[in-house]
């Protein structure tokens, strides 16, 4: 019987349920891209519309993947993946990340960091489109869905959410031309995030503003996004100053600015998640 309940414990222990996660979502992402990979390059279509049908596979298969394990581990409904509210999540998040990244942009086009060269078809959006889709559903899922939800069970909403930025900061850091600023400004991204889906209880939320974010940089202003070569995008800028404002060779959201009004959105969410009391408490505060 002892040995039993030790089995149990372990089983359902944080540590082992993210670790179980972890490697059971990292097997979907890997298997999914190459089995997409594999099946699009036997299809005629154009190379654009493989890369947004791979990104779409891959982030379904993330989801389902997500919904099906938790469900099954925790035996519970997953409403982090419910489509209540789900146009609400979207929407706000969708705008938040827009105007964050625009507001960043327009500091260097103020101070004569940014101009416009031309504007492209509005297909060359396909591409970081597909991108960035993808990887705001990949890395929102293991940091927020996985990581900071199960810790903030045990350790409380505060003591999660600093955990997991700092850790998304530093997971970043490995990207080409990782500095201090880029650091810190991703970690800051790591809290609004987090403070989304604390607000939310959804996983759209985090995933929309991450997505506008990136796409907005890349897709839309033509700037580089952090880990990503430059690829297709609707406006073909030159970006040149210094560092601190534009981000240099990282990309904008290596700049003070971003730093800052992400910051300040992250502040307004935190505010809101006392006003409706959705900040958790340690399990030994409850």
């Amino acid at each position: 019987m002892e040995t039993l309940t030790l089995k149990q414990k372990t089983f359902n222990s944080p540590i082992t349920k993210i670790i179980l996660a972890l490697l059971t979502f990292m097997a979907v992402v890997i298997i999914g891209q190459q089995v997409a990979s594999k099946l699009l390059d036997l299809t005629p279509l154009d190379k654009d519309f493989r890369n947004l049908l791979k990104g779409l596979f891959v982030s379904v298969s993330c989801i389902l993947s997500y919904i099906f394990f938790f469900k099954k581990y925790d035996k519970r409904i997953i409403t982090e993946f419910a489509s209540k509210g789900l146009f609400k999540n979207l929407s706000i998040g969708i705008a938040t990340g827009f105007v964050l990244q625009s507001l960043t942009i327009l500091v260097m086009y103020l101070n004569g960091n940014y101009s416009i060269v031309k504007i492209n078809p509005v297909s060359f959006v396909l591409i970081p489109f597909a991108i960035m889709f993808t990887v705001a559903i990949i890395e929102e899922i293991l940091v927020r869905g996985i990581i900071f939800r199960i810790l903030e069970e045990k350790l409380g909403s505060y003591i999660s959410l600093t955990i997991t930025s700092i850790l998304f900061g530093v997971l970043h850091l490995v990207n080409p031309h990782g500095t201090l600023i880029s650091g810190i400004c991703i970690t800051t991204a790591g809290f609004l995030f987090g403070a989304a889906f604390i607000y939310s209880r959804s996983l759209w939320m985090p995933i929309a503003i991450h997505f506008a974010w990136n796409f907005t940089q890349s897709g839309i202003y033509g700037a580089i996004t952090s880990g990503n070569e430059k690829t297709n995008n609707l406006v073909e800028a030159q970006i040149q100053g210094p560092e601190f404002i534009t981000g240099g060779a990282f990309g904008p959201e290596g700049s003070i600015q971003a730093i800052v009004f992400c910051a300040l959105a992250t502040i307004v969410l935190l505010v809101l998640c006392h006003k409706n009391n959705k900040i958790i408490n340690p399990s030994w505060k409850k």
